[in-house]
C-alpha cells in the first residue's frame, strides 16, 4: 500500500490546505488514536506537544478532539522540542506521542509526527493504518467512555533533568560562553535551562518566539546570524537548533560552520576510544569524506535513506549505537530520534575531556565540496520516470564518474525535487548541479506548464 498523505516525518504541509487544516487533523487524530492505542489495557494515554507557530493552538485543539472521540486521554505538554516528547512518551507510560511541527519549514507550514509508546517514530506499515481509517465513518463510544484532557505542568522540567544526566558526572561547563540560537522555535525554554545550569556563559538568539517568527532568518538553516554573534562575543562555541529541535548546527571560534557529519564523527572517534563502537549510519546524503574518515577508523558506515526515522531503523537492524545526518539530527544511544541539545552536550563533553576548543578537534577532515539545490514543483517521483530524465541524470553520473557521487530525490516534506552534487573539485559540482537542474526544470514546464506557477 502506498502511503497518501505522510511523508518521510509524518504529515506537514500549508496551513490551510487540504490536510492542514481543522476538520482533517480531527480525523487523523481519531484515526490516531484507534490505531496507536490498539491492545492497550484500560484508558489509553496520548502525549501532544508542539513548536511555537500560532496555528499549533488550533491544531493541537482538533487533535484533542479527536483522540477524544476515540476514547483516548490526552496529555498536554505546551511547546517543547521533539525528542522531548518521545523521551516523555517512554517515561510518562504514553501509548504515543504527537509533535505538532513542520521543523525547519516556514511559519505557514505545519505538520504533526508520531511516537510510538517506546519513543520510536511509526514505521511505514503502522502511518499506512492510520491512513486506512481515516477513510472510515468516525463513530463515537459511549459518552462515558470519551476521552478527557489535562496538562502537565512539570514536562519541561523533566526533559531538562535528564538532558542534564547525560553530561559526564563531575564536570559542567563553566568557563565557557556559548551562543545559542533557537530558531524562536520549541528549544527556546529549554535549551537556555540545560546549558545554564549546568554552567556556561550564554548569549541568545531566536528566544523570543511570537507565533509568526519561528525560522525567520535563524535557526539551523540560517546560521549566518550565529556566526556573527559568535565572532562579536568572541565566544567558544556557537549552537544553532531548528524549529522542533531535533536538529543542529554547530560553529566554532573561528566561526566556521560544522554539520551533522562532522558532529558524527566526532562522537564516533570518542565512543571508540572510551570503549570500542560497532558501526556508524549515515544517509545517502552523507558527505564521503566521512566515509572515509571511519573506514580510517576501522568504522564500518552504513548509508540509510534520508530521514532520521530510517537512520534509526537501520541502526537497529545493524546493532550500530551512533548514527545521523548532514542536516545535523543525531542519534546516540541516550534518544531514539535526532536531538539537538543531546548532540550539543556530546560535543561540548569532548571539548571538556580534550581540553581543546572545537577548532582544534576538527582539523585534518576536508569534506567533499557539496552542492545542494532543489526544484520547486508537485510530483518530483512523476518526473524522475520519465526517460528523458534518466538520460540526464546518467549524463551529470557520467560526468562525475570516478571523483564524486550524485543524488536527485522528491522530498518527503515539501514540493521540492532535490539536487545533491558531490565532487573533489567544487567548480565541477556547481556545474554539473546547475545543468542538472536546468535540464530538469526545462523538461518539467513542457511536461506540465502549471509547474511555473509553483
Amino acid at each position: 500500500m502506498t502511503r497518501q498523505w505522510f511523508g518521510t516525518d509524518g504529515v506537514r504541509g500549508t496551513v490551510g490546505d487540504s490536510i492542514i487544516h481543522p476538520e482533517w487533523i480531527l480525523r487523523l487524530g481519531w484515526a490516531a488514536g484507534h490505531v496507536l492505542t490498539a491492545g492497550v489495557a484500560g484508558r489509553a494515554k496520548v502525549i501532544i506537544g508542539k513548536d511555537t507557530r500560532l496555528s499549533g493552538y488550533m491544531l493541537e485543539s482538533a487533535l484533542e478532539a479527536g483522540l477524544a472521540a476515540a476514547g483516548v486521554d490526552v496529555l498536554l505538554v505546551g511547546p517543547l522540542p521533539t525528542p522531548a516528547i518521545a523521551y516523555l512518551t517512554r517515561t510518562l507510560r504514553a501509548a504515543a506521542g504527537i509533535v505538532i511541527s513542520a521543523s525547519h519549514n516556514p511559519f505557514p507550514d505545519n505538520g504533526i509526527k508520531f511516537f510510538s509508546a517506546d519513543g520510536y517514530k511509526l514505521p511505514d506499515q503502522m502511518e499506512e493504518e492510520i491512513e486506512s481509517w481515516i477513510a472510515r465513518p468516525m463513530t463515537l463510544p459511549s459518552p462515558e467512555k470519551l476521552g478527557r484532557a489535562r496538562r502537565v505542568e512539570d514536562a519541561a522540567g523533566r526533559y531538562v533533568e535528564f538532558c542534564k544526566t547525560t553530561f559526564p558526572a563531575g564536570e559542567d561547563l563553566r568557563g565557557l560562553r556559548l551562543v545559542l540560537d533557537c530558531a524562536h522555535g520549541a528549544n527556546y525554554k529549554v535549551a537556555p535551562m540545560v546549558f545554564g545550569e549546568l554552567g556556561a556563559s550564554l548569549r541568545l538568539l531566536g528566544a523570543e518566539p511570537n507565533g509568526i517568527n519561528i525560522n525567520d532568518g535563524v535557526g539551523s538553516t540560517a546560521p549566518e546570524a550565529l556566526r556573527a554573534e559568535v565572532l562579536r562575543q568572541q565566544a567558544d562555541l556557537g549552537i544553532a537548533f531548528d524549529g522542533d529541535g531535533d536538529r543542529l548546527i554547530l560553529v566554532d571560534h573561528d566561526g566556521d560552520f560544522v554539520d551533522g557529519d562532522e558532529i558524527l564523527l566526532l562522537l564516533a572517534r570518542e565512543m571508540q576510544a572510551r570503549g570500542g563502537l560497532a558501526g556508524v549510519v549515515g544517509t545517502v546524503m552523507s558527505n564521503l569524506a566521512l566515509e572515509q574518515a571511519l573506514h580510517a577508523l576501522n568504522l564500518p558506515f552504513v548509508r540509510a535513506p534520508v530521514g532520521d526515522r530510517y537512520v534509526l531503523e537501520v541502526m537497529r537492524r545493524e546493532g550500530y549505537p551512533l548514527g545521523g545526518e548532514s542536516s545535523g539530527h543525531i542519534i546516540t544511544p541516550a534518544n531514539s530520534t535526532g536531538d539537538g541539545i543531546l548532540a550539543a552536550l556530546g560535543v561540548l563533553a569532548i571539548m571538556r575531556r580534550r581540553g581543546m576548543p572545537l577548532a582544534d578537534l576538527r582539523r585534518g577532515y576536508r569534506p567533499f565540496p557539496q552542492v545542494l539545490t532543489s526544484l520547486r514543483l508537485s510530483g518530483g517521483g512523476d518526473l524522475l520516470a520519465q526517460p528523458l530524465a534518466q538520460g540526464f541524470i546518467a549524463n551529470a553520473e557520467q560526468r562525475l564518474s570516478g571523483c564524486g557521487r550524485l543524488l536527485v530525490r522528491p522530498s518527503g516534506t515539501e514540493p521540492l525535487l532535490r539536487i545533491m552534487v558531490e565532487a573533489r573539485d567544487a567548480a565541477l559540482a556547481a556545474m554539473v548541479a546547475d545543468e542538472l537542474k536546468s535540464a530538469l526544470t526545462h523538461l518539467a514546464l513542457q511536461i506540465d506548464p502549471a509547474q511555473a506557477s509553483l
